[in-house]
This record gives C-alpha cells, sequence and structure tokens, in this order.
C-alpha cells in the first residue's frame, strides 16, 4: 500500500500554557454564561496528529469566544501523543498505545488496563459526560471533502443537516464494531437519550483548508446551539448527501491490499472486490456503496475501510 504525501502547511504548536484549566483536569477550560442554556463541549485532538481542531480550539481561546447562554468547554484530548509528532513520521503521533476514539465504553474505562490514552479517557470522563451537546474534530489521511460522522439518531442528523456544513454525512445506526468512540459515551450513545454528539472530519491533516473549516464548524456548531452570534452571512444551500455505515472490517495480515489506491468517497458496485486480505476477500456489501476512510498502511488490527449505502437525503419519522 502507497501512504498518502503529508503536505504541511499547519503544524503542531506548543500547548503548554493551555495545560492549566479552570475544571480541575488538564487541557479543559470552561466557560459559564451565567444565563440558561446548553452546555456544549469543543474537544481537539481525540487523535495527536489531527492539528486542525487544535487550531479551532486554540483560536476559541485566543479570541476569547464566551458564550451568550449556557456553558462552553474547550478541551484538548490526546495531549501525549499530540507531542510526540515527528514530521519524518506524521501519522505515528495519531495515539501511543490505545485509540482514543474507542475506549469510551465501561468495559474499558472501568476496566484494569492501563495507558495513556487510558488514563486520559478517565481523567476527561466527567468533562465529556456534562456536556448537552459535543462537537468532536478530526481530519482525516487523504485528500477528501470534510464530512460529518455520527450515531443514527434524529436528532443527531436534524442538527447536522441544520448547521448544513459540511454537506456530507457518515451515519452510524449501530454504532462501531471497533470500540466505542468518544461522542457515544453514556447518554450521547442511547437512541432514548438526549444531546447531539457529532465527529467532524474536516478535510486532510496539516493543511491549512482543513484547519479553517474546522474553525468554520465550530462557530457554526455553537451557533446552532445558540452561544455565539453567526457572523458569517447566510450560505446557498448546498446539496447534503447521506450514508449509512453497514460495515468495517479489520486489517488481519500484513498482506492486506485495496484492488486500487482508494482516497475514499469512491463507488462499488454490489459484489465487487474492495480488498484482499491473505486469503480473504472484502466485497461491497450493496449497489452504491461509498467507501469511507481507508487504511493509509496495512496495519493489523486497524480498520480497513467503512463500507456505506446511500440513504434519502432527509431523515424519516
Amino acid at each position: 500500500m502507497t501512504e498518502p504525501q503529508s503536505h504541511f502547511e499547519v503544524l503542531p504548536r506548543d500547548l503548554s500554557a493551555y495545560r492549566k484549566g479552570n475544571t480541575g483536569v488538564d487541557y479543559v477550560h470552561r466557560f459559564e454564561s451565567g444565563r440558561p442554556g446548553p452546555h456544549v463541549l469543543v474537544n481537539a485532538l481525540t487523535h495527536g496528529n489531527e492539528v486542525c481542531g487544535m487550531v479551532a480550539a486554540t483560536r476559541l481561546l485566543d479570541s476569547g469566544v464566551r458564550p451568550k447562554i449556557g456553558t462552553l468547554t474547550v478541551s484538548f484530548a490526546n495531549v501525549q501523543a499530540y507531542e510526540t509528532f515527528n514530521r519524518d513520521k506524521p501519522h505515528d503521533s495519531r495515539l501511543l498505545v490505545h485509540n482514543f476514539n474507542r475506549i469510551w465504553s465501561p468495559q474499558w474505562l472501568e476496566g484494569g488496563e492501563d495507558s495513556p490514552e487510558l488514563r486520559r479517557a478517565r481523567a476527561m470522563r466527567p468533562v465529556v459526560a456534562a456536556a448537552d451537546h459535543i462537537l468532536d474534530i478530526h481530519s482525516t489521511s487523504q485528500p477528501v471533502p470534510a464530512f460529518w460522522v455520527y450515531p443514527g439518531y434524529e436528532r443527531n442528523a436534524a442538527a447536522a443537516l441544520a448547521i448544513g456544513r459540511p454537506p456530507l454525512h457518515l451515519l452510524m445506526p449501530k454504532g462501531m464494531n471497533t470500540g466505542t468512540p468518544l461522542i457515544q459515551h453514556g447518554r450521547h450513545g442511547q437512541e432514548e437519550g438526549s444531546g447531539v454528539a457529532l465527529v467532524v472530519e474536516c478535510g486532510q491533516h496539516f493543511l491549512r483548508a482543513t484547519a479553517d473549516t474546522a474553525i468554520a464548524v465550530t462557530l457554526d456548531f455553537l451557533a446552532h446551539f445558540g452561544l455565539v452570534e453567526r457572523k458569517q452571512p447566510a450560505r446557498p444551500a448546498e446539496p447534503q448527501r447521506r450514508f449509512e455505515l453497514l460495515a468495517t472490517p479489520l486489517i488481519r495480515t500484513e498482506r492486506f491490499r485495496f484492488v486500487r489506491p482508494l482516497a475514499g468517497l469512491e463507488t462499488f458496485a454490489k459484489g465487487d472486490l474492495v480488498a484482499t486480505d491473505d486469503a480473504e476477500e472484502i466485497r461491497a456489501p450493496c449497489d452504491d456503496c461509498m467507501v469511507f476512510m481507508p487504511a493509509r498502511a496495512a496495519i493489523v488490527g486497524r480498520e480497513a475501510v467503512y463500507l456505506t449505502r446511500p440513504l434519502p437525503t432527509k431523515p424519516t419519522a
């Protein structure tokens, strides 16, 4: 497999000035308006090499953004991984031991294993649990358009459609078969729960356009819940496309290969061969099967690709 080339327009910066917040948890900052309203969490650096979230979070803090109503919390998650960034190996700072975005279940958080990611998640658990609405900011290894990722609950779909940017949606009707993401922790992972929890994938790592998207979507998210004014003029409506996650096969051997180089958003017909993993074949489970987030390298145990099917634009009752 050929890894995507990295273009370094935005690089990590020293975050030590942001370490001491006001919540008792390092790198977590909370601002209360004193007026009734929702508690919104903006989370950056779930993966240490996804620096666009760092840019958006520091922009909020550096520019003195404060909520008109409710409460705003800004957090930097896996800072330890972020601090290991090496320009020669830019993907290695994604994590240290565990994928921070797959360990948000009681089994992991209350289990006996230990790692930097588990210690950090346990420290941040009350921060995540306290939020009514969550925006978790990510980026991708390949140069693809930005897209939402969220549990397929009507409350999430309604908010993402109303915000409108980005216009591409990936819904997870049954969560992830590879673990529990941060946005599915506690009540946010329950269909009968409350509160919106969205991931935004803003584009390829380290690009200025990706960081700009992270800033814009963050402000859109806060404006949607009334915490800030929407300063930019109204945008023309963009066609919105929605896809449902069907399967996330794991890479089982170092001989995993896609049938051709994939960046993401390519479409396969039902039964088409997408990849091979030694003797195992991974085929499209439906017609118009769009692939999201194909693996950049054959790393055993990592997710190979997200296989999806198209959905109607608007959620049905």
